[in-house]
């Protein structure tokens, strides 16, 4: 399928071109959230505070290694095209303007801890008498109800929890967890999911909707087979470094040149055949105890060494080539460098540079996927802390130049 040039798609209206989201949360659920919906045309408003910072506008990195909340590639990565209000929540003008934002808004995302946003009074039933149509979607580690819920921290304890950490790690060591606050990437997707649902189910019906997620159990998706051999057979999964059950060899291989690796994994007979025919089939890969998946299976260790003798003799680039034209899983293990040069990257455009008021022209990261027919919204960079207080109040919210500033004088901005 050609997808359309974007001077096709210039006259074409985004899917959610007439949907408004508040985006009350912090940190990355909530706020990466929203961001997918902007991706899709609808206009996006974030709530921030300046007394208690977006916590990733105080993580790195940061734009020539300067720390400040404006400065964050961390922050930009994930909020692409964000409309920025500073709101005192406290002061009784400050949550009226909140209130505001909700009445015009179609959908409210949050993620803070349970019974946070109620001791504001900005809870679901609350908010139903503001806008009753409202969709409201609240994210949390462990759901909003059980003996548990009060339970606080971050996509980090949220992967330990998901039962994320003992699978990844060296056999007889600690376990190492998956690279990052994994939890924190993969919850916004299954909630974007559900509050495209409820705008579908409100576009037939008016009615509103309220969806709550445990971003652990978003996380415990990813774990699906080792739950399933618990069931079935009582085995519990522990960490299996880089092996799997139903492959080999299969790791990440050290090769050419400093830290430069690459991971393959062979499957099948017929895939080991054309992995010792693409590397020209030295002594070894005629050996009988590695003629069958058992026997390779049985001597893995003797098997990865030999692997890595061969592959150290080369670039990372060229067994990746070399194995993938002979039809054997392998892959580059990229560096952020990588990445950024990556041809096939390139030519798909997934890293666009926006021009941010304070970092500058820079690289940010598009959606993952392109519509036929419709564009991807992808124009503005990330909001600066409260860049929009004005704009919001004056042009969104229809108030005067008056009552704005006496908002600002009254300390709502704060």
């Amino acid at each position: 399928m050609r997808l359309p040039a974007k001077e096709e798609l210039s006259s074409r209206k985004p899917l959610l071109r007439d949907v408004k989201v508040v985006d009350f949360g912090w940190a990355v659920v909530s706020p990466i959230s929203a961001t997918y919906l902007g991706f899709l045309g609808a206009t996006v408003i974030t709530v921030e505070s300046s007394t208690r910072l977006n916590i990733i506008r105080q993580a790195g990195p940061y734009k020539d290694g300067i720390p400040h909340p404006d400065r964050s590639g961390y922050y930009t990565n994930y909020n692409t095209g964000k409309y920025s209000i500073v709101l005192d929540l406290k002061n009784p003008r400050g949550l009226e303007i909140g209130k505001k934002l909700i009445h015009w808004a179609d959908v409210l995302v949050e993620n803070f801890a349970p019974g946070v946003m109620g001791r504001l009074g900005l809870d679901y039933e609350s908010v139903q008498g503001i806008n009753p149509s409202i969709i409201y979607a609240s994210t949390c580690q462990l759901g909003q109800t059980g003996p548990h819920a009060q339970f606080r921290g971050m996509g980090v304890q949220g992967a330990a929890l998901a039962g994320l950490y003992p699978t990844t790690g060296w056999p007889g060591g600690d376990p190492v967890g998956p690279f990052g606050a994994y939890t924190d990437f993969v919850a916004p997707k299954f909630l974007v999911s559900a509050i495209l649902a409820a705008l579908l189910y409100r576009h037939h019906t008016g009615k509103g909707q309220y969806i709550e997620q445990s971003q652990v159990e978003a996380g415990m998706n990813f774990v699906g087979p080792a739950l399933m051999d618990y069931i079935v057979n009582g085995s519990v999964l522990h960490c299996p470094g880089n092996r799997e059950p139903n492959a080999a060899p299969h790791g990440a291989y050290r090769c050419q040149g400093e830290d430069r690796w690459c991971a393959i994994a062979v499957y099948t007979d017929q895939e080991w055949r054309a992995f010792c025919q693409a590397i020209g089939s030295p002594p070894w890969t005629n050996d009988e105890k590695f003629s069958t998946l058992l026997g390779r299976k049985e001597n893995e260790a003797e098997l990865d060494s030999l692997v890595e003798q061969w592959s150290l003799g080369h670039p990372a680039e060229y067994v990746m080539d070399l194995l993938q034209r002979a039809g054997v899983p392998a892959g580059v293990v990229a560096t952020a460098e990588d990445l950024h040069k990556d041809p096939q990257l390139l030519h798909r455009q997934h890293y666009r540079r926006l021009n941010h008021p304070v970092i500058g022209l820079h690289s940010y990261e598009a959606p993952a996927f392109r519509f036929s027919n419709a564009p991807v919204f992808f124009e503005r960079p990330a909001p600066c802390l409260g860049e929009h207080n004005q704009y919001i109040c004056t042009e969104i919210l229809d108030l005067t130049e008056e009552e704005y500033r006496s908002l600002e004088k009254d300390g709502v901005f704060r």
